[in-house]
């Protein structure tokens, strides 16, 4: 028993480690075009995107599940496949936390990859590893499925040695590379949603834009331009913070 507090309490002594705020780095113009490289290599190729794009699916999800927990919707399941399919349940009343729930996947990744962006440009990439661990964990009590909980499981264990084995500058580049990915797989995805509403109208099941035009009466034109309004805007966000990075 002593053993496993004495592990327990190592592990939440590296989590808080996170929290310790460092200097905004300094980054090379050539090392900067290999962040982005790598960044891309993740999302683009079908090889590398078959893995990563269940993450990106993961965030995707957790936008639903977190705009409806703060709407006061209830959350009673959430699945990932791995054909990067996702399923978020929840009830509540219907209305403005249904809808508002609804709109938050597709732009989700990109918001998490600005935030990421800039919680190095800010110092405090240790801390984004550290948050982003235990919300994949807590996430655990809504997964209802093997694929999901091993995704949450492998990117906690990930984002958790970093901050406990790597130093600071490794994480922020990591950090870095993870941001700008996730706003590249936002971008992917939402030209997968719209191809959906101009090529593949027998999927439109499964589109976000069109459950909320149907519950909403509002055309899924309408939502398709607000995910790509958020989507760039978050886009542009984090190029303007890389290019402070760069600047620096």
């Amino acid at each position: 028993m002593n053993e496993s507090l004495r592990a327990v309490d190592s592990w939440w002594q590296a989590v808080l480690s996170g929290f310790a705020r460092t200097g905004s780095p300094t980054v090379p113009a050539l090392l900067l075009l290999g962040i982005v490289a790598a960044a891309v290599v993740l999302s683009i190729p079908r090889a590398t995107w078959r893995w990563f794009g269940l993450y990106v699916t993961f965030v995707h999800e957790l936008g639903h599940a977190f705009t409806a927990l703060i709407t006061g919707r209830y959350i009673h399941g959430l699945k990932i496949g791995l054909d990067h399919s996702g399923q978020l349940v929840s009830s509540g009343r219907r209305g403005f936390s249904a809808t508002w729930s609804g709109f938050w996947g597709y732009p989700a990744p990109a918001v998490v990859g600005a935030a990421l962006v800039w919680s190095v440009s800010a110092g405090w990439a240790g801390a984004a590893a550290s948050i982003g661990a235990l919300i994949l964990l807590v996430a655990l009590i809504f997964l209802r499925n093997f694929t999901g909980i091993v995704v949450a499981l492998l990117s906690a264990a990930i984002a958790q040695s970093l901050v406990m084995f790597a130093d600071p500058v490794t994480v922020s580049y990591v950090i870095l590379a993870l941001g700008i990915a996730l706003g590249v797989g936002s971008v992917r995805d939402f030209f997968k949603v719209a191809a959906v509403h101009t090529r593949r109208r027998n999927q439109l099941a499964s589109s976000d834009a069109f459950i909320l035009a149907r519950s909403t009466g509002v055309p899924s034109f309408i939502w398709l331009t607000g995910f790509a309004g958020v989507i760039a805007g978050s886009a542009t966000i984090s190029g303007w913070l890389l290019w402070g990075l760069l600047a620096a």
